[in-house]
């Protein structure tokens, strides 16, 4: 017999309560919008509600939100301040959650009212921290203050300017209504800043990477273009920077960059040679302004006159090149680390247009010279908590750092360098190896025992690090180590990370010590955060050597958000990393299979034992683009992660690539402007959620 309409609607309603609740009694809290989208990646930041990396809103829906607390005339006051965070908490990237509690719309977000512990994730370090009684602070603060068009429950009697008073009686009422524990029954909370969640809550599963190829090119390094377009930079080991048009997700074309029109063409200064070429790429903070940008490269002193400067075995470090064996016939300090600053051409005027520099170097920022022919590090990247330029340099070369330069306060090998390419040094300045500042704030800036550089110290060979986007503050290394294990460290600022006393959590036993050894008491080494013993990967050539990634923050495949990706140079292997619980330090990393999508632009190869599988070659670097997406840089070209449902993949929230089909009825502009979610509107979000719950 055929079920009649009502017990129809009854059952669907019964499974969409059932299965809201079943997703955060597991934990499942996942960044969604009011529409069940996932959030949009900002150009940016939002300019009323600030919200940056990722939001449920777009520029459209910010103004919107503006105009709705200009109306209400509290600017300026403290309690305008709390509901002005409010307001914009529909553009959190779990509004999804905080405005909807399963299936019962609200018009604000659910209010933290107790304390507790719990992780904030808006920017900055994650750390544990005290989560105070927001509801409460909310209503002591607003209780009196009459606000016209108030984003609360109308108020009895209907009055045009409600205070908190004429709805409730007592905070205790208000917070039972409003109010939620952090975590409480599963659901997340809002504090002010951020969505705070129980420290217990599970991420949902991440069952493998979808890739798609390209292109065909190898690179080293990939750069967002800074106007936030769909543009990046590339450049090969060579000496080439290239500008690059990505295409849309779900597109089906390939990446167009012009080979034979190289934005900067530098092979003429590079010495290329397996460990040596052009190592970083890295674009002003304000390049669509003042085309400022700039490249780490290593040059030859016998071929290149430009290529001059200090030694970095000097006397400074207790070093004396004359006492360097040669490595590989090469002389000391023959080749050299180089920073140097270049322009763009814009005949418009405007650099973000150009789409080719001028190749005349404008300012030589460092020039060190190397002791061996190994471990140049040499990736430079800006970041955006701060604005200053970061150097990863390795030890310097040969097996196990002889010479012990990680560890060596004065020297600027095995070391995260920090520098201000926006302040010349003047007079008497402690800026010992070009042109640059010191900034003030760098750990050991006023500290005589150290180089004024250093960020961070004890790094083999830092290859690839990585500015979390949604945490601009967090930095990833990925360390290669040197016969035993690979290491991803979460890099603070004066950290010890532990080489050459230490490889990975094991100590480290030199082969030779002319440069002294250092004393595991005498340091506070930082374990590593993530890694993998050379044991564990299986490859043809015998070795490992780690290749950092990003932690991926985009929508494309919302079952890697928040992990942390990195993968083996030689191996054809992968990882994700997930901080579990949040703020706790501890991550779980689980092997990260990885298919090819029968939609790829260009046929990805095949293993040769196993066809189902791309052969990647060898995995230089990754990749991410002013859209989040994240690449994989290698010796086969360039892939991009897509949809995992292109590969077979399963994950319970849809993916928001613009090449999957949008959710019936869903919003393109994140639908956050209005003051108050219809039922409808709620009911369709707990459609939506079921349908993808129910897709795996």
């Amino acid at each position: 017999m055929a079920p009649s309409a009502s017990s129809t609607g009854a059952v669907l309603l019964f499974a969409i309560a059932a299965v809201l609740l079943l997703a955060v009694r597991d934990g499942h809290c996942a960044q969604l919008c009011m529409d069940s989208t996932f959030p949009r990646t900002v150009n940016g930041s939002l300019t009323f509600c600030g919200y940056n990396g990722t939001a449920c809103c777009n520029s459209t829906d910010d103004a919107a939100v503006q105009r709705q607390f200009a109306a209400m005339n509290i600017s300026g006051t403290p309690c305008g301040e709390l509901v002005k965070s409010i307001l914009c908490a529909r553009c959190n990237p779990y509004a999804g959650e905080l405005f909807t509690v399963t299936t019962s719309p609200r018009t604000v977000p659910r209010l933290c009212n107790s304390t507790g512990v719990a992780s904030r994730l808006s920017g900055g370090k994650a750390a544990a921290a005290a989560v105070t009684d927001y509801c409460t602070t909310v209503w002591d603060t607003c209780k009196a203050v009459r606000i016209p068009g108030s984003p609360f429950q109308p108020p009895r009697g209907g009055a045009a300017a409600p205070t908190l008073t004429d709805v409730w009686q007592s905070s205790g009422d208000f917070c039972t209504a409003l109010g939620g524990a952090p975590g409480g029954g599963g659901a997340p909370c809002f504090d002010g800043e951020s969505a705070a969640f129980d420290a217990s809550r599970v991420a949902p599963p991440a069952s493998g990477m979808c890739l798609e190829r390209l292109g065909n090119g190898s690179y080293l390094n990939m750069a967002p273009h800074p106007d936030g377009s769909n543009r990046v930079f590339l450049n090969n080991q060579a000496g080439k920077v290239f500008v690059a048009t990505v295409p849309a997700q779900g597109s089906g074309k390939p990446l167009q960059v012009d080979a034979a029109m190289p934005f900067l063409d530098i092979t003429d200064e590079v010495h290329f040679d397996n460990e040596f070429g052009l190592l970083g790429l890295a674009f002003h903070p304000e390049f669509a302004k003042n085309g400022r940008f700039f490249v780490s490269y290593s040059c030859d002193k016998t071929q290149s006159a430009s290529c001059s400067g200090r030694c970095a075995c000097n006397s400074d470090v207790g070093c004396d090149p004359s006492k360097l064996t040669a490595d590989n016939g090469a002389q000391p300090c023959q080749f050299q680390t180089v920073i140097a600053e270049y322009t763009a051409n814009a005949s418009s005027g405007s650099p973000a247009t150009a789409t080719a520099a001028n190749p005349a170097e404008v300012r030589r920022i460092m020039t060190m010279g190397l002791p061996f022919t190994t471990h140049h590090g040499g990736q430079i990247l800006f970041s955006k908590a701060d604005g200053y330029l970061y150097l990863m340099m390795g030890d310097g070369g040969s097996v196990g750092d002889p010479w012990n330069f990680a560890q060596n306060k004065k020297s600027l090998l095995g070391k995260i360098i920090r520098i201000d390419v926006n302040a010349l040094p003047t007079g008497n300045s402690t800026a010992g190896w070009g042109n640059y500042g010191i900034p003030k704030d760098n750990p050991f800036s006023t500290d005589s025992k150290f180089a004024p550089e250093v960020f961070a110290l004890g790094f083999k060979n830092p290859w690839r690090c990585s500015f979390d986007s949604g945490k601009p503050s967090d930095l990833y290394c990925a360390d290669v180590g040197q016969s035993s294990y690979e290491e991803v460290d979460l890099v603070i600022k004066g950290g010890n990370y532990g080489w050459r006393v230490l490889e990975g959590t094991t100590a480290y036993l030199p082969l030779a010590s002319p440069g002294g050894n250092t004393s595991a008491a005498d340091i506070d080494a930082i374990p590593p955060v993530m890694g993998y013993a050379h044991s564990a990967v299986n490859n043809n050539v015998g070795s490992a050597s780690i290749t950092g990634g990003y932690v991926y923050r985009s929508g494309t495949d919302p079952c890697l958000a928040g992990r942390y990706l990195y993968a083996d140079l030689y191996a054809q292997s992968a990882w994700a990393g997930l901080e579990s619980p949040p703020g706790s330090g501890a991550y779980d990393v689980t092997p990260l299979p990885f298919a090819c999508s029968g939609r790829s632009p260009i046929p990805c190869d095949a293993a040769a034992a196993r066809s189902t599988l791309p052969s990647l070659g060898y995995i230089f670097s990754f990749g991410e683009d002013n859209a989040g997406d994240v690449y994989l840089l290698t010796s086969k070209g360039v892939y991009r992660v897509v949809d995992p449902a292109e590969c077979g993949y399963a994950c319970p929230i849809k993916s928001s690539a613009p090449g999957t089909s949008p959710p019936p009825g869903s919003s393109p502009s994140g639908g956050a402007a209005a003051a108050v979610v219809p039922a409808a509107a709620a009911t369709m979000a707990a459609l939506l959620l079921m349908g993808a719950l129910l897709a795996l």
